[in-house]
């Protein structure tokens, strides 16, 4: 159960980040106004947050693997929102993304 909840924590926590640095880049680069950045604003306010609910207690450790979700969910964004087509390359680094989150969250530890 632990792993499934970390598990939804980095999703939630990517979409809340990526979503709030699309909505701002939206609100600028294509100038759909302030309302849309401010639902940025709002929503990586929300990103801070959901982190500090993984219920691993190490700050660095949790940030260091959610970079790699952070990749991985910025191509799938990408492809979902923007209709962005990775080619392999962009597969392959979000899959050794993916792989370092596993090992840095969880890989077995002795106490």
């Amino acid at each position: 159960m632990t792993l499934l909840k970390s598990l939804l924590l980095f999703v939630v926590a990517a979409v809340a980040e990526i979503g709030g640095a699309w909505l701002i880049w939206q609100g600028v680069r294509e100038h759909r106004g302030l309302l849309w950045i401010g639902g940025g604003v709002i929503a990586l306010g929300l990103y801070g947050f959901v982190a500090t609910l993984q219920p691993d207690a190490n700050f660095g450790r949790i940030l260091a693997a959610y970079g790699g979700v952070f990749v991985a969910g910025s191509l799938a964004w990408a492809m979902v929102v923007d209709k962005f087509r990775p080619d392999r390359w962009d597969v392959i680094g979000a899959l050794v993304c993916l792989f370092g989150v596993a090992v840095i969250m969880y890989a077995p530890r002795s106490a």
